[in-house]
């Protein structure tokens, strides 16, 4: 009796997994590799605008949204190299979480290694004095920054998505 309920199993699994495409069940377990791709265009462009910063002044926003595009480009375009269709909507989402995320966490560890590395002991203690006694400027440029991210991550996705779409290009 419980090979019969082990055979009925198996099937059922192999059934529900022949239901969905190939190509959307691998892209589902490799947006991970997609997101690595959009860090290393954040990181790369990150790295070109601040050679480029040494000679020529540039606003900071506009240093953080180029370096996002950039990333979302890279990713975005592997993507559909590889899979040979656009992104879904749930992917677009996965992929600008993951994203923004990544681009947070890296600087995050960039401002880590200036606190460690660069400042002295009397600089973080300016610094932490400064953000005790006026925190609201803090706070909203870093709430400021997180939208700004967002925004751009979103928007420069969805366009990449819909200029690089394949079926866009043939239809």
């Amino acid at each position: 009796m419980s090979r019969k309920t082990t055979n009925l199993n198996k099937s059922k699994t192999h059934s529900n997994r022949s239901a969905l495409p190939k190509n959307h069940e691998s892209a589902q377990s490799q947006l991970a590799q997609y997101v690595g791709f959009f860090a290393v265009g954040y990181i790369l462009a990150s790295a070109i605008f601040m050679m480029i910063q040494t000679k020529l002044a540039l606003n900071s926003q506009l240093v953080t949204v180029l370096s996002i595009i950039i990333g979302a480009y890279i990713a975005v375009s592997k993507f559909i190299k590889h899979q040979q269709r656009a992104l879904s909507k749930s992917e677009i989402n996965r992929l600008m979480f993951g994203g923004v995320a990544v681009v947070w966490l890296l600087t995050a560890i960039y401002f880590l290694g200036i606190w460690f590395f660069l400042f002295d002991a009397v600089n973080r203690e300016v610094l932490i004095e400064m953000a005790m006694q006026q925190p609201l400027p803090l706070i909203s440029a870093i709430v400021m920054i997180l939208v700004l991210t967002f925004i751009s991550a979103r928007i420069s996705i969805l366009a990449l998505n819909h200029l690089l779409n394949p079926k866009r290009k043939t239809g």
